[in-house]
């Protein structure tokens, strides 16, 4: 007869493994709750984003590797170590700085700048390794963003300078800002180094962006900041700053609300929603939604679609999603914002046409084709635009509104119309002219003798 039941051992064995990881959960549970406000470690992109190969390509460095992750990779591409060591090289030169001290300053602090990153990339590295790999990395960095404006000088081609910006903004791709400010807190050039980061990031914005207070004078801006804006982990993370206007926010607990189905571009315009681009600099959140009558008013940030921008946007995307980044899913929620907007080329169309959209890509199928690759399976936070997502959604339910503008796209939308429109006004205003000069002195102006002239009748 088949035994039915397990032995006792077995069970207990069972029971205590599975006590040991409840403990070891537990534990790493407390752990990041004691830790919640720390930064975040530089790290891979999520599983999620690394194994679908449609998205491979907009986390894979094409010009250079910067950092541990990648630089087993490219060590075969000695062009670009060659000019690396170029860029390091001219930096200490325009610095004025002394490359033996450089070195020993990132070699005593080897340790804390180990832990900026997950285990895994440099737990291969001993520290001496490392260390010559962040210095060459940090300096060169540094270089090509301080000297942006005078590449030529190191004969790199244009297209080679356009695809090393994209490297500079992968996640995997990042240095310690810690690191920077290292190798920069010596330097002749300390605030002028601090300046070209500043530009180049706000260069780097699909928007016109926030910008932060600056400290006028020599004063310098470590000792007298205006803004307590906290230290970034790296630079993406402050390219995600200057696009959304603000550090990162710990994430809000989800909200429930009404469920929403929400429409794109041409559906909205249909019931009388018009598209309006916010005026002046901008950041990523500025979208607002006000209703006149039957006619509602979308506000949106203008932005630019280049080679570029699907780069960036994945990056950031991926950098929200990171287990131990405590945000608000800002960037996240900014793309399937744009994402239910925009299902076709006409919705793209309509954006361009309204300076909402600046179309740097090519066809507009191909700017649509794009968001509704970078907007799959996305899961953004509800409390943002939710105000926005209301009200769009009671003005789109509001039967009469709908009824109103779509009579007045029916019949006034043609352009025979609005000429015959014209030449009614046209033909009426010369009548009145033509009364006027007829039954009124010159002293008087032509709508007060037409209010007298009806006042005399019993109008």
């Amino acid at each position: 007869m088949a035994q039915m039941y397990e032995p006792v051992d077995s069970a207990e064995k069972r029971l205590r493994k599975f006590r040991e990881v409840a403990a070891a959960a537990e534990e790493a549970r407390s752990s990041r709750y004691q830790n919640i406000n720390a930064q975040p470690k530089i790290q891979r992109v999520p599983v999620m984003f690394r194994e679908d190969h449609k998205y491979q390509r907009y986390y894979e460095p094409r010009v250079t590797a910067i950092g541990p992750f990648h630089h087993d990779k490219f060590q075969w591409c000695q062009q670009g170590e060659k000019l690396k060591l170029q860029l390091a090289v001219n930096f200490v030169r325009d610095s004025k700085q002394n490359e033996a001290d450089l070195l020993k300053k990132v070699d005593v602090n080897i340790k804390e700048l180990r832990e900026c990153y997950a285990q895994e990339p440099t737990g291969r590295y001993v520290d001496d390794d490392l260390a010559l790999m962040l210095f060459v990395d940090g300096c060169s960095t540094l270089e090509f963003i301080y000297k942006y404006d005078d590449l030529e000088c190191f004969e790199i081609k244009s297209d080679q300078v356009a695809l090393a910006e994209q490297d500079i903004f992968l996640l995997e791709n990042q240095l310690p800002y810690q690191l920077l400010k290292l190798l920069m807190s010596s330097s002749s050039i300390h605030e002028d180094l601090e300046d070209s980061i500043e530009r180049f990031v706000l260069m780097h914005s699909t928007f016109a962006p926030y910008q932060p207070q600056r400290v006028a004078g020599a004063a310098r801006r470590e000792d007298v900041r205006i803004s307590t804006e906290p230290e970034p982990t790296h630079l993406l993370e402050l390219l995600r700053t200057r696009i959304l206007g603000y550090p990162p926010k710990k994430s809000e607990p989800s909200v429930n609300i009404r469920p929403q189905s929400f429409h794109n571009v041409q559906e909205l315009q249909a019931a009388g929603i018009q598209f309006r681009p916010v005026r002046g600099p901008s950041v990523l959140g500025d979208i607002y939604f006000k209703s006149f009558l039957w006619l509602g008013f979308l506000y949106l940030p203008k932005i630019k679609v280049d080679d570029s921008m699907a780069h960036k946007f994945m990056n950031l995307i991926a950098y929200e999603m990171c287990p131990d980044f405590q945000n608000d899913f800002g960037v996240t929620s900014y793309i399937g914002f744009l994402d239910s907007l925009i299902n076709y080329a006409d919705d793209v169309k309509h954006l361009r046409k309204n300076h909402i959209l600046r179309n740097l890509l090519g066809s507009d199928e191909e700017v649509a084709r794009l968001f509704n690759e970078i907007g799959t399976d996305l899961v953004p936070n509800n409390a943002i635009y939710r105000n926005v997502k209301r009200m769009i959604e009671d003005h789109y339910q509001t039967r009469w509104k709908k009824w109103m503008a779509q009579f007045f796209y029916d019949h006034f939308s043609k352009p025979w119309i609005l000429a015959f429109i014209g030449v009614l006004s046209g033909l009426g205003l010369s009548a009145v002219q033509t009364w006027y000069s007829a039954n009124s002195d010159k002293s008087s102006t032509p709508c007060k003798a037409l209010l007298e002239y009806l006042k005399a009748r019993g109008y």
